[in-house]
């Protein structure tokens, strides 16, 4: 039977007032979960960074691929998505169960907008299970003990941390936290992530994320391609390991992504 999504009342409004980052990501790909704020600040961001659109569009089909990755190549039927984000199409359970079926999904969050959008979306199918959790990225306690009410965390799990750990400003608090969810995890899990970058070659994307961080919330932290590298020490990176994400395993037909490399850079590992 599918499960019931568990999401607690939101601790803030929505804020119509305020541009948000997940409400931006939605308009760039054509969604509707947005509002004029958003939209300006978007356009904004869009005209001090030209090609955020079809960046955003990239990041979205290394999501496909690489959710799709752990179920067909590895036998994984378990996932732990969190900051799931407001998408237009395809949320993590649709991609899996479309595979799998029988496959649970986790996924987690603590905007207003997304778990009120979740409430309406995360269905499952009947042979798989899903929920939705009104948490933190930092709570990583929390987040497992209630992922473990529908994981069992003694099976291999995928962990999606995409387009999230960035709102995490320190190194090394980051690092704790992709470290304290992975090792929670067993042998064979996998870890999915993605992360905006700063090289001297791309400044047009330093002047976007400081306009971003002027008037948007929540700030986001650029982190050098090395350093997202180290969100995975100790596993074994796939290949082409960590890159711009239309550099991973592009699709024959990639449907109109970048031809150069973007400020998204991405990768997947598998714990040993």
């Amino acid at each position: 039977m599918p499960e019931t999504p568990t999401t607690s009342e939101p601790d803030e409004e929505i804020r119509t007032d305020l541009p948000h980052t997940a409400r931006i990501w939605n308009y760039w790909l054509g969604g509707k979960d947005n509002y004029v704020v958003d939209q300006e600040v978007g356009e904004e961001i869009r005209r001090l960074h030209p090609g955020i659109g079809a960046y955003a569009r990239a990041d979205r089909q290394f999501f496909h691929r690489a959710v799709r990755y752990p179920v067909t190549e590895c036998g994984i039927r378990q996932f732990l998505d969190i900051s799931t984000g407001l998408p237009t199409a395809d949320n993590t359970h649709e991609v899996t169960q479309r595979l799998a079926p029988e496959s649970r999904v986790v996924s987690v969050d603590n905007d207003p907008i997304v778990l009120a959008r979740a409430a309406a979306l995360l269905t499952s199918s009947p042979e798989g299970r899903t929920s939705c959790l009104d948490e933190d990225l930092r709570n990583t306690d929390t987040i497992l003990a209630q992922a473990g009410k529908l994981l069992e965390l003694s099976r291999p799990v995928a962990l999606v941390l995409l387009g999230v750990v960035m709102f995490v400003e320190d190194d090394e608090e980051a690092r704790g936290i992709v470290r304290r969810l992975v090792d929670a995890l067993p042998t064979g899990s996998h870890l999915v992530l993605s992360h905006t970058i700063t090289r001297p070659d791309m400044p047009d994307v330093d002047a976007a994320v400081a306009f971003w961080n002027e008037h948007g919330i929540p700030r986001l932290t650029q982190r050098p391609p090395g350093t997202v590298a180290g969100f995975f020490e100790g596993l074994r990176l796939l290949e082409p390991g960590v890159v711009s994400c239309n550099r991973w395993h592009p699709d024959p037909a990639p449907g109109g992504e970048p031809a150069g490399e973007v400020a998204l850079f991405d990768g997947v590992a598998r714990k040993p």
